[in-house]
């Protein structure tokens, strides 16, 4: 499989498929422990930190990333705590973009 990070996000259009729960499976592979499928249709992953201003650090750094690749997350900042949710909002499931962009988040790290 290719090196998900290393992949950019393309745009997607409404109607485009979701992944199929296999599909899912092996994209996980992909990524670094902590990432967890809800319901075949979302990725969510919750990061730790210190303090507030380490999560705040993060929180931006994955905002310029998401940004730079044009593929939103949810994010939940709270003291010491990052909560990353990613789904293609479009298509109302997972795409690869999302496995893209948690690949890439996880670089951050």
């Amino acid at each position: 499989m290719a090196d998900l990070a290393s992949k950019k996000c393309i745009p997607c259009s409404v109607g485009a498929p979701t992944l199929m729960e296999d599909e899912i499976m092996e994209l996980m592979k992909s990524l670094k422990e902590g990432w967890e499928v809800i319901d075949n249709k979302k990725l969510k992953k919750t990061f730790k930190f210190k303090d507030f201003k380490e999560a705040l650090d993060f929180t931006n750094k994955v905002g310029a990333i998401a940004e730079e690749e044009g593929h939103h997350p949810n994010i939940h900042l709270s003291w010491g705590r990052v909560a990353i949710e990613l789904w293609t909002h479009k298509i109302g499931g997972l795409h690869e973009n999302d496995f893209i962009l948690a690949a890439k988040i996880d670089e951050i790290e």
